[in-house]
């Protein structure tokens, strides 16, 4: 717990003195201001400092010090800006006579910004990590739903990891294009294949949450599959001589191109032929 409230301190005050702008007036909450003309360490240590704090009785308070740094407190919502070698100006009422202090250390209490809570944790599968998901696998007392839940999302974890090391494979074999070829029909297959893969791979986690497939095999058939035709592209473009994977796909795309660019053509000249005769007569 000790060590959890000292990063969270830690976290909160050092993104305060972080986002301290040298040179600029910066708010630090309600009726206090500060300036600062050098900042070091990543704004633990900050140089040249002008405060300026005024409360809702009227009170304010001007500052000028040669050095400041950022202190934690009993109070995990505030911290102190401790000052060394200033000028304190103090005034307890508007028209009153204010009063002048020198100091070598001087403390100023800072209420940092109110922290949203961070949303809890859901209770299904989605967000357990895969010893959590392996526990209950292996928990005889979980009920039959539960394991069958965490064993299709436990497989679809392990694949959705390992087949990040086939996608170079497929990457380098729809990549190259054919010879006299600028196509990109590659790539265009290649996010195909893995929309698909994913989506396979989601259905088959929802079939075996219900129990109507195996969870297990909903996930490694198609990760096989995809593993297989991954190599057998890789193989053809890097064993055989001027092997193309996508070679007579492209030539089909071509066509397909090429017809349907004449089939634009002929209608763009019928429409401009009959532009003419209706200009002519």
């Amino acid at each position: 717990c000790y060590a959890y409230e000292n990063l969270r301190f830690e976290l909160r005050s050092g993104a305060l003195g972080a986002s301290i702008k040298v040179g600029e007036f910066t708010s630090l909450g309600k009726g206090m201001t500060l300036r600062v003309e050098e900042s070091r360490n990543q704004g633990a240590n900050l140089r040249g400092l002008f405060v300026r704090a005024q409360n809702k009785d009227g009170q304010s308070l001007a500052v000028t010090a040669r050095e400041g740094t950022f202190l934690s407190t009993d109070d995990p919502d505030v911290i102190l800006l401790r000052l060394r070698s200033g000028t304190l100006v103090h005034s307890p009422r508007p028209g009153a006579i204010p009063r002048v202090l020198s100091f070598e250390q001087h403390d100023l209490p800072v209420n940092l910004p109110a922290m949203t809570n961070f949303r809890k944790r859901g209770e299904g599968n989605l967000e357990k990590t895969l010893p959590e998901l392996g526990a209950i696998l292996l928990d005889r007392k979980a009920t039959p739903e539960a394991r069958r839940d965490a064993s299709a999302t436990f497989n679809r974890r392990l694949v959705q990891c390992l087949v990040m090391f086939v996608l170079p494979f497929l990457a380098v074999a729809l990549a190259v294009p054919p010879k006299r070829s600028t196509s990109a029909l590659g790539v265009f297959l290649a996010l195909i294949m893995l929309v698909t893969f994913h989506k396979i791979t989601e259905y088959g986690e929802r079939m075996g949450s219900l129990g109507r497939v195996d969870p297990a095999l909903a996930q490694w058939l198609p990760f096989l599959g995809f593993i297989l035709l991954s190599l057998w592209l890789y193989r053809i473009l890097a064993y055989r001589p001027g092997g193309q994977p996508i070679g007579a796909l492209d030539r089909w795309f071509a066509m397909i191109g090429s017809a349907v660019s004449r089939l634009a053509a002929r209608l763009v000249r019928r429409e401009n032929w009959r532009d003419d005769v209706l200009s002519a007569g």
